[in-house]
Formats: C-alpha cells, structure tokens, sequence
C-alpha cells in the first residue's frame, strides 16, 4: 500500500499517546473545505511505499506509543487490512480516522482487533450531507450503520464535525444530533483555512456561534467539547 504522507511525531492525532500519523491516498467525497484534497484525489504523489513505514515503526518502538491512520479516508481500499495488520504486529495501538462510508470494512476492523480508537467525521445534519460531502448523493444508511458499529464497538471512539459558517445552522446540530444520539464523545472543530483548501469562501463561525451548537449536542452526547477554537 502506498503511503502518501508520513508525520513522524505528533502529541495531538492520538488521544493520550505519543504517536505518528500515517496519511492514505484516495477518497469516496470531495468536501469542498478539505485541508487533504490533493490525497482525496490522488493528485498528490506518493511519499514511501508500506515497507519503508515499517521500517520507521521498527525503529521506533519504544519511542511512539501509537500510530493515527488518516487520509483520505483509509477504507477506500481494502489494502487497509494488511496494513493495519503489520502495524498491529509490531505492537502498536492504532487509531483510525474514518468518514463513515464503508461499513463493511469498518465492521472487519472492529471484528479483527485492528483499532484501538476510531474518529469518525459526521459531515453534517442528513439533508446536508451530500451538499456538504461534495457529491451529488450519499447513502445515509451505510453512514448511520458505521455510527451504530462505532457506537457499539467497545473501541474508545469519538466523532467530529468540521464546521464552516457557510454550510452550518442550528437546525444542522440538531441533524447531528439525532445521527449520534448516546454517543460518548463529540467535537466540534471550526474550520482553519489553508493553502491546500481548493475552493475560496469558507470561514469558521464565530465563538458565539459555535457556543450555541455546542449547547445544542450537550442534549445529545455525554461529552462534548470545541477542539481547536484556540488555534490549535
């Protein structure tokens, strides 16, 4: 599997641990505010091949104490499996990002041990998960079956909405909400814009707005903060 970014070390991917983040190519949406497009499109090249990460995830035992897979979203392949397998064998706790899409795999990573802590982005309230997704239709059935897999995994877990001023409102929190309802832990996360961000005209809501979205998931989720409002 090709690796398409390699962070050697962060504090802040993996709650709680010491790890490093390992970027996949290859995406199922397009979100028009993505900090990643050019791995969600595979126009980025990659930077190693598999076994030159093994090779660092050697040399680094007893150094990191997890490792954050992300993308792109790494389901888009069925390589995933192999690579969450040799990271796992070399006594590393993974963390894995998602956004949902594909259950099936998700479901055989639960099934076979090969996470320890799963991020799953929800995009938004049901009727604006396409608009928001950058595609013209999603499935919102494959997307509730992951939340429920999540949910009733017994894998430390947390969901997460990126949100922008454009394509939020109060009526989009309480979408979420109801996808979520019971969950252990949320976070809101106002969007940063970057360079890498394809499409101009996307701006973080204010910190009164975004306290009022909060207030709202607090009648939803247990735990429930605003990751990143800070500049973080």
């Amino acid at each position: 599997m090709k690796i398409y970014g390699l962070q050697k070390m962060t504090l802040l991917d993996f709650p709680g641990k010491v790890a490093c983040t390992v970027f996949l190519g290859g995406c199922n949406f397009r979100c028009p505010f993505c900090h990643n497009a050019e791995l969600a499109d595979l126009s980025a090249p990659p930077v190693m091949e598999e076994e030159e990460l093994f090779d660092f995830l050697k040399k680094r035992q007893g150094l990191l104490e997890g490792v954050a897979v992300t993308g792109g979203e790494p389901l888009f392949s069925d390589e995933i499996f192999g690579l969450l397998k040799e990271i796992k064998a070399l006594g590393y706790p993974v963390k894995l990002d998602t956004d949902g899409g594909y259950p099936e795999r998700l479901k055989k990573i639960i099934d076979e041990k090969l996470a320890d802590y799963i991020a799953m982005d929800v995009k938004n309230s049901e009727d604006k998960y396409a608009l928001t997704c950058g595609v013209g239709y999603v499935d919102m059935s494959r997307i509730r079956e992951s939340i429920s897999l999540i949910m009733n995994s017994g894998i430390q877990y947390e969901f997460r909405t990126t949100v922008t001023e454009e394509l939020f409102d109060e009526d989009s929190f309480h979408g979420i909400g109801r996808l979520v309802n019971g969950a252990e832990n949320y976070f809101i996360q106002p969007f940063k814009d970057r360079d890498t961000v394809r499409f101009a005209g996307f701006s973080a809501p204010s910190s009164e707005t975004l306290k009022s979205y909060l207030n709202i998931m607090k009648r939803y989720v247990k735990n429930i903060e605003i990751r990143g409002a800070d500049g973080s």
